[in-house]
């Protein structure tokens, strides 16, 4: 087919159309954006490319890169697709709790809009030091949205402190049902499960703390940003301090609100909860079955890669980079043997770099297709009990 040029139409005379213009923008237009993304995430940046590094290191340690190749060459594609249809399915989940919870207080907020807030805290929380990027975008997107941001930050704290609750009982509970088992095959066993208890319930604690004692916190903002005033980075504490305070009320509001009659709304979180965590160590159960490997139950995998996960969830490093690792390796290595190596390369690939790829694709459409939109009409849950 030759063709001739280009019509403003974006058609070619004579032939069927092939791509629209607009699209050569849109790519630009993500290209764009991505090199922003990698200037102001640089740290982020470097940080995954030595953590990489590191792993194609000891990768090449332990193998050449043709036993490499032949190993992954090996690979079962079935299981690795599968592998990634986990991924897929733990982001339909969380959209659906960020649904659930978001309906609470706004009766008509969609599902497209909650599932492009679950992916935005998912991609922020990877490419952030101790993945505290998520909530804070999560709330600013839906602020974008049009959702106050005391009555989001109620709802993005009450999920919080639901899935970290939920994923540490449940990881506890599985762990302990298989306890002879880890305790055998797993090194520092008591060191990783006090790591993981001390962390998870510090963290919950915390956001509990913010959430339900106002006086404490508006005392410490009233010191901070007095202590601000005098070293001049603040000009007007008392005026910043009631602008805040506003939105700390409606926060809490929020937050009460969020505790009013809902216990089957929490019930039904905390089970859609465990069912994501259990499709997201499906994952390694994949890959395990990907490197043709057979023995190890299903629920044993599950066990192992859930309390994993729990244990490196405040590694301070985007993704919990070197803690993930380890974790993987100290309680997979028993399930892998001497394929641990290569199957940490293909879970981090699938779970960890996948995640950021499509991740940032969804975020940046999502912001496209909801930011700045009219949001559904507010239907405060006050107004039915008024």
């Amino acid at each position: 087919m030759i063709i001739e040029n280009c019509l403003p139409s974006g058609q070619f005379r004579g032939s069927v159309p092939l791509i629209s213009f607009p699209y050569y923008l849109l790519i630009g237009d993500i290209m764009k954006r991505f090199f922003r993304a990698l200037r102001k995430h640089l740290f982020t940046v470097i940080v995954l490319a030595v953590t990489m590094a590191i792993l194609l290191f000891s990768l090449f340690k332990e193998e050449s890169i043709s036993q490499l190749g032949h190993i992954l060459s090996t690979l079962d594609p079935f299981w690795i697709l599968l592998a990634f249809g986990t991924l897929v399915v733990t982001w339909v989940l969380e959209g659906l709790c960020n649904w659930l919870l978001c309906r609470h207080l706004y009766p008509s907020w969609t599902y497209g809009r909650s599932f492009m807030i679950g992916i935005t805290g998912i991609f922020y929380s990877a490419i952030t030091p101790f993945s505290s990027g998520g909530q804070p975008m999560q709330i600013y997107y839906m602020s974008k949205m049009g959702m106050k941001p005391g009555k989001s930050a109620a709802i993005i704290s009450s999920k919080t402190i639901t899935h970290q609750t939920t994923a540490l009982t449940f990881s506890l509970l599985l762990v302990a049902t298989k306890l002879s088992f880890f305790v055998e095959n797993v090194t520092h066993l008591t060191m990783f499960t006090i790591f993981g208890l001390v962390t998870n319930i510090i963290f919950i604690a915390a956001v509990v703390l913010v959430s339900v004692n106002a006086g404490f916190i508006y005392r410490l903002l009233h010191t901070c940003l007095k202590g601000l005033n005098k070293i001049h980075i603040v000009k007007n504490p008392e005026e910043l301090y009631q602008t805040i305070i506003k939105q700390l009320d409606s926060f809490h509001a929020g937050f009460k609100t969020m505790g009013k009659n809902c216990g089957r709304l929490y019930v039904l979180v905390c089970s859609i909860t465990i069912v994501q965590l259990i499709f997201g160590s499906l994952d390694t159960y994949c890959i395990y079955r990907a490197f043709h490997l057979h023995g190890a139950s299903v629920w044993l995998i599950i066990a192992a890669e859930v309390f994993a996960a729990t244990v490196v969830a405040f590694v301070p490093l985007p993704g919990g980079s070197g803690g993930a690792e380890i974790s993987f390796k100290a309680f997979c290595t028993i399930f892998f043997g001497s394929l641990t190596t290569p199957a940490i390369l293909v879970w981090r690939l699938i779970t960890y770099y996948g995640t950021i790829l499509f991740g940032y694709i969804l975020v940046l459409l999502g912001s496209r297709r909801y930011v700045g939109t009219r949001p559904p009409d507010e239907q405060l849950i006050e107004k039915k009990a008024a």
